[in-house]
């Protein structure tokens, strides 16, 4: 079997733990078969597993923890939804700066991005799966 190129688009906040949690093991899954995960891109709701404050309650899975974990298993994009991060509050250091903040939050291993770089995974990947909101 040929390994494919992936990307995920991951729409459902890290609150809604079980479409959370399923991104998270489709990723963990084809990356054990051999498969390449170019990128997953984080856009609606999904931007607020990239928080660097986020403290999921007791006996809740740290989702934020376990794509980064994963990325530096296997090297691959963590992409935020630049447009929807600044909405919910989630910035990285240029644009704390930007906006004048006091501070930055978002988490290591993830990015800002537009919407050219998911147009651009779309255009090169084999396979893009959505996460999340009805479609």
């Amino acid at each position: 079997m040929n390994p494919l190129s992936y990307c995920l688009v991951v729409r459902c906040g890290p609150n809604q733990q079980s479409q959370a949690l399923s991104a998270f093991e489709f990723a963990r899954e084809l990356l054990a078969q051999g498969h390449r995960l170019e990128r997953v891109f984080f856009y609606q709701q999904g931007v607020l597993t990239a928080s660097s404050l986020r403290t999921p309650a007791q006996g809740e899975l740290n989702i934020t923890h376990q794509w980064q974990q994963l990325q530096e298993q296997h090297p691959f994009g963590l992409d935020v939804c630049i447009a929807a991060a600044l909405q919910n509050g989630i910035v990285d250091e240029n644009e704390s700066q930007r906006y004048q903040l006091h501070s930055h939050n978002l988490a290591s291993g993830f990015e800002l991005a537009g919407l050219g770089q998911l147009a651009s995974a779309t255009a090169t990947c084999d396979r893009v799966i959505t996460f999340g909101a009805n479609v």
